[in-house]
């Protein structure tokens, strides 16, 4: 009982002790913040009057995207630090560090940093501030910021959608010139910005690296130090070739398979001319339709343009087939015709030649009545156009098919056709290559330039 007594006794005393010794660390550190804020201005920079103060920055990005081409311009979280040295802050106390929320910020002086291309840029106050603030003996300040943060991201889409882009963030002092304030990188160029590759999870594009650098801004006020971080992405092709380009090619093919098909059949390859053509003006106006309006051509628009020529061109040729179908269809009618006038004007002058021939005189003047009647049908000029009853002075001429002539084009395969069929598929063949070869060593070479 009396050993139980003396454990309880012991445990009380400890328990009061401890209690004793955090209200005192309790009251140490106020008196230490007490006296820190005793006379400090916050409107003055550390070192006002003197030397220059220096802000280290670095970023972790926790989420990159999405990516706007319409808008040009990029959205990100962030956890944004910045570290600076403020010798009114020292002190001496039981801890090196003193972990301080967002109330002690607006009491003390903060770097006024701002984004230069930024279109928006949120802090994130749920559920409170979110914002991280520690001051370490030696007058070093840490304060961190989570942020949304929306810029600008200049886009040329000469290459789309084989493009890659570097956007920019750009970030400095707003009222400070570079001989008050100079920003530079905490943990050198190559670790100053991480990008988790489970934060960069992007639809349209992949983000494959970063830089860091430090640059001047010159403008009317004076020289500002600024940072720049450049966010380099490539666009993912295989929505676009899944939607625009395979769709497009397939209906080249198409409108150069009615080569195949007979000349004679005219509906048939008037309605597939027409249906591509329709077909390729549908793809190139939905191509369009979420894509930025400017005013130059695209890798995209110059493969639409091609093939759209090609499937005019097919329509063009068959065009061409038919007319010189017709041409020759009526070469042939005519010629016929004649044949046929002249061999009728003939089988008379011979009939009559035969039944009369024991008078000389007679036979000699129907002889000579023959020829001259003969002369005058070889040499007499027909009509270009022959109608199929056409009328002669002894009566009507049978018609075509009493002549043997069909109304219906002749049959076979147009020589038109037979070229179209190679060349055709070897030029659009040949396009492709040539095509996918220069856009993607420029995308690749561009690339490269901008790392």
């Amino acid at each position: 009982m009396a050993l139980l007594i003396l454990w309880i006794y012991t445990c009380v005393c400890t328990l009061g002790n401890s209690m004793a010794n955090e209200n005192i660390y309790s009251e140490n550190i106020t008196r230490i913040l007490d006296r820190l804020l005793d006379g400090y201005d916050n409107r003055l920079r550390p070192g006002f009057g003197g030397p220059v103060t220096e802000v280290k920055t670095d970023i972790y990005v926790t989420s990159f995207g999405p990516v706007s081409d319409v808008e040009m311009e990029y959205t990100m979280d962030v956890f944004f630090r910045q570290t600076w040295i403020d010798e009114r802050l020292k002190f001496d106390g039981p801890t090196e560090i003193l972990r301080l929320n967002n109330l002690m910020v607006s009491k003390i002086w903060t770097p006024d940093t701002f984004f230069r291309n930024g279109k928006k840029s949120i802090s994130h106050n749920m559920t409170t501030p979110n914002k991280l603030f520690r001051i370490m003996q030696n007058g070093t300040i840490l304060y961190t910021m989570r942020l949304t943060i929306k810029a600008e991201c200049p886009m040329r889409l000469m290459n789309f959608p084989m493009d890659g882009h570097a956007c920019p963030l750009k970030f400095g002092s707003y009222a400070y010139p570079k001989s008050e304030i100079v920003y530079t990188w905490k943990k050198g160029p190559l670790y100053s910005v991480e990008v988790p590759e489970e934060s960069s999870s992007l639809l349209q594009y992949d983000l494959i690296g970063q830089t860091v650098s430090s640059e001047t801004m010159k403008s009317n006020t004076g020289e500002y130090s600024q940072q720049v971080v450049l966010f380099y992405l490539r666009r993912k092709i295989g929505y676009y070739i899944i939607h625009t380009y395979i769709p497009c090619s397939m209906t080249v093919v198409l409108s150069q398979v009615v080569f195949w098909i007979n000349k004679e059949s005219v509906p048939a390859r008037t309605v597939a001319g027409i249906t591509t053509v329709l077909t390729m003006t549908t793809l190139s106006i939905s191509a369009r339709h979420s894509f930025p309006k400017v005013s130059y051509a695209t890798a995209m628009d110059w493969f639409i343009a091609v093939c759209f020529a090609f499937v005019f061109s097919a329509l063009i040729e068959f065009a061409a087939v038919n007319y010189f179908t017709n041409l020759q269809t009526q070469k042939a009618m005519v010629k016929v015709v004649k044949e046929s006038v002249l061999s009728a004007a003939r089988a008379p002058a011979e009939e009559e030649m035969v039944s009369h021939s024991d008078s000389n005189c007679n036979l000699k003047k129907r002889i000579n009545s023959t020829a001259s009647y003969g002369n005058l049908s070889l040499e007499d000029n027909l009509p270009t156009h022959v109608s199929p009853y056409y009328q002669q002075p002894d009566g009507p001429t049978p018609g075509l098919a009493q002549l043997g002539i069909s109304s219906n084009p002749p049959e076979g395969t147009s020589k038109i056709d037979q070229y179209a069929r190679i060349l055709f598929p070897v030029a659009f063949a040949g396009f492709n290559l040539v095509y996918w070869v220069v856009y993607l060593s420029k995308d690749t070479m561009e690339l490269n330039r901008n790392i």
